[in-house]
């Protein structure tokens, strides 16, 4: 089977084929932006599966909805289920965002996701909260599988046996403000783990961000994050490290080198981020907005667009301190996963080709 998933060189998608051994489906490489008739290697957005004109004459049997349609209007994306609809190709949508976090609003989206929902074939998301949601607000039901690993499977064993293997006396936790998604408000999140590691000896709290968004001179500084972060740092409060996006393996080290991830997210649905950080042994302390708690075992506080509850935050660091929480998936599990959910896509599409 062809399947034409947009896209198809994200880490997720990668990942919906077995670990090893013959795929069952292929998935069509993603043709380069600038010129569609090539395929991709690195740049697959804005994704040129999505326009109308590709799918009408490109050779696939199944059409998969994953990332990228945020780059589409809803009235685009009516003529691309048209296109679809006039070949009789199944049209399959994995609903991800519920919420986009890249979106300050959640207007736009609600209508994209309006117009894939209503005309899916299938439709497949990653909890059970999420399934319910679609449920409530378009009367679909969805398929539910889980994420699968982020990390490379040898890469995790590795790191996992360098995490066992540690003799630090440190409690390290990291907060990723990376280039500042809309939907990361890190501030009042930082200001609560500064003042909670004060009384926990050995805790030490690592600060991440990109050049552009921290540096004096960056094109979208935030100057009251970066300042107050440049203070903490300055007064030995904070490990601030500031650089540029990070590639896998210098991201995966990092990761592993964290008892606790914590999440700054206000809204969102769910996240990749967090997958990273079971796949190493990471244990995550998520926000109650959403459906994070959902992907797995992880720590939670209350935060959302609409509230923010610091003595939960507080109180899940101590914890997360006191009791050093294993909530992490072994590789073995990572493995059976990925091969169950890779059997499900199949089983999905012979039913909706058949």
């Amino acid at each position: 089977m062809r399947v034409a998933s947009v896209p198809s060189t994200h880490v997720y998608v990668r990942h919906l084929r077995p670990p090893s051994g013959p795929s069952p489906f292929v998935h069509l490489p993603d043709p380069d932006p600038d010129h569609p008739s090539r395929s991709a290697t690195t740049k697959w957005w804005p994704p040129v599966m999505l326009r109308p004109e590709w799918a009408a004459t490109a050779d696939f049997d199944v059409f998969h909805v994953q990332f990228g349609f945020d780059a589409c209007s809803p009235e685009d994306l009516s003529r691309l289920v048209g296109v679809l609809r006039e070949r009789g190709k199944p049209l399959v949508l994995t609903a991800h965002d519920l919420r986009n976090p890249h979106h300050p609003t959640r207007e736009l989206h609600d209508e994209q996701l309006g117009v894939l929902v209503a005309a899916a074939d299938a439709v497949i998301t990653l909890t059970d909260g999420a399934a319910a949601e679609i449920a409530r607000r378009w009367g679909r039901e969805a398929l539910v599988l889980p994420h699968p690993h982020v990390v490379e499977l040898d890469t995790m064993a590795r790191l996992r046996r360098r995490r066992e293997a540690s003799t630090s006396g440190e409690f390290r936790i990291g907060l990723h403000i990376k280039s500042l998604r809309q939907s990361m408000d890190p501030l009042p999140v930082l200001r609560v783990l500064d003042e909670t590691i004060r009384d926990l000896p050995g805790a030490v709290l690592q600060v991440n961000g990109h050049h552009d968004v921290l540096d004096p001179d960056g094109a979208r500084r935030e100057p009251v994050i970066a300042q107050w972060l440049e203070q903490a740092s300055a007064e030995g409060r904070v490990d601030l490290r500031v650089h540029d996006f990070l590639p896998d393996r210098d991201l995966w080290d990092y990761l592993a080198g964290l008892d606790l991830a914590v999440l700054p997210y206000r809204f969102g649905s769910h996240s990749g981020w967090l997958e990273a950080c079971r796949d190493l042994g990471t244990t995550v302390l998520a926000p109650t907005c959403g459906y994070y708690a959902d992907q797995g075992p992880v720590l939670s506080f209350g935060f959302d667009e609409a509230r923010f509850d610091a003595a939960s935050l507080a109180d899940a660091v101590r914890h997360a301190y006191r009791t050093r929480p294993a909530h992490g998936a072994s590789v073995d599990e990572r493995r059976d996963q990925r091969i169950e959910v890779a059997r499900a896509h199949d089983r999905l599409y012979r039913e909706l080709l058949a």
